[in-house]
Parts: structure tokens; C-alpha cells; sequence
């Protein structure tokens, strides 16, 4: 065996190795789609960065089906709201339809001659009336709003006129002009009242 032959094995091993660097170097280094070569850090970064925009992306659909969930909860609610108030509220215009009988019936007894015998009949079968009128509407939340003697509310009265008074401290209903009318707690009329103020 010649001295050449060690040399130029050395030499093939030597090319192999370099040809070897440059098959691992091209496997690295990828050309990006300008034509500029990426090394492995860009591509890592580029991951990231794409991962980075994946998570804000799940982030804020999950931000906007936590708000969906939260707007279905409040319009449940509203609908819940509103069919209970159309329960308790459905018969206000036809209790307001209602309200002038009541009072007629009222000042029927009110007025009439309780001494003439003759009408003694009447006059009990007009109380019996009105007294089951008003059992029927108090079944579905109607209230009398009777004040007479209590103190002088505004949210359920309606001061008709002023009269000074020894008798009752300032501010008292001392008359009731008309009986004012609640439906489950909502005001449906003010009763008419005379209110008394200090003595001059």
C-alpha cells in the first residue's frame, strides 16, 4: 500500500464530514418564503409569537362567551321580571273600570235616609254588595286605602284641603273625601283627603 492511498482516504473522510455539516446546516437553516434564510432561534421566536397570538385570540373568545353567558342570564331575568308583573298587574285597567262602582255603592249608604223603614232592605242589600264587591277584588290584591286619623302620606294620599286643628297633631288625614285603591302594593288611585295643621 502506497503513502497516497492513507492520504486520499484522509482526504474522502474529510469531504464526507464537510459534506455531512453542510446537509445538517441546510436542514437548520430554512429559506423563508423572501428568500431570507431563518436559523432555528427565528423560527423559534416565530412560534412563540404565534403561540403568544393563539392564547390572546382563546382569551378574549373566552372574555366574549363569559359576556354572552352573562347578557342570556340578565335578559332570563328581565323576561322572568316582566311575566311576573304582567300577572300581578294584567288587571289594573279593569279594576280602574271598577273603582267608580265602588264609590257609587259607598255614597249610596253614605246618603241614604237610614231612618226611613221602607228602605231599610235596600239600603242592607247595597252593604251586602258592596261588602262581597270588595271581598271579590281583594281575592287578586286589591286594597282599600282608608286613612282616616293616620298621619298624611303623600305616596298614598292627596292632600284636598288644609284645616287648623286642636284636636290632632299637624299633618293628620281628619276627613276622607274619597278612598284611595292599591293593586298588590302598586298605587291605582290616592285617596282624597283633609289634612290638619297646627291651630293658629
Amino acid at each position: 500500500m502506497s503513502e497516497q492511498e492513507p492520504n486520499k482516504q484522509a482526504e474522502n473522510a474529510q469531504e464526507v464530514e464537510i459534506n455531512e455539516a453542510e446537509v445538517v446546516t441546510e436542514e437548520v437553516n430554512t429559506e423563508s418564503a423572501d428568500g431570507a434564510v431563518e436559523t432555528a432561534d427565528d423560527q423559534i421566536a416565530k412560534l412563540e409569537a404565534e403561540l403568544a397570538a393563539a392564547n390572546a385570540q382563546i382569551d378574549a373568545q373566552k372574555e366574549s362567551v363569559v359576556r354572552a353567558a352573562a347578557d342570556v342570564e340578565n335578559i332570563r331575568r328581565r323576561a322572568a321580571q316582566d311575566v311576573e308583573k304582567a300577572h300581578k298587574f294584567a288587571l289594573e285597567k279593569f279594576v280602574n273600570e271598577l273603582l267608580p262602582v265602588l264609590d257609587n255603592m259607598e255614597r249610596a249608604i253614605e246618603f241614604s235616609d237610614k231612618e226611613n223603614e221602607t228602605l231599610k232592605p235596600v239600603l242592607e242589600g247595597v252593604e251586602l254588595t258592596q261588602k262581597s264587591f270588595v271581598d271579590a277584588v281583594a281575592k287578586f290584591g286589591v286594597e282599600i286605602v282608608d286613612p282616616q286619623g293616620q298621619k298624611f302620606n303623600a305616596e298614598f294620599h292627596q292632600a284636598m284641603a288644609m284645616q287648623p286643628s286642636a284636636d290632632v297633631e299637624p299633618n293628620t288625614v281628619i276627613a276622607v273625601m274619597q278612598k284611595g285603591f292599591t293593586l298588590n302594593g302598586r298605587l291605582l288611585r290616592p285617596a282624597m283627603v283633609m289634612v290638619s295643621k297646627a291651630a293658629d
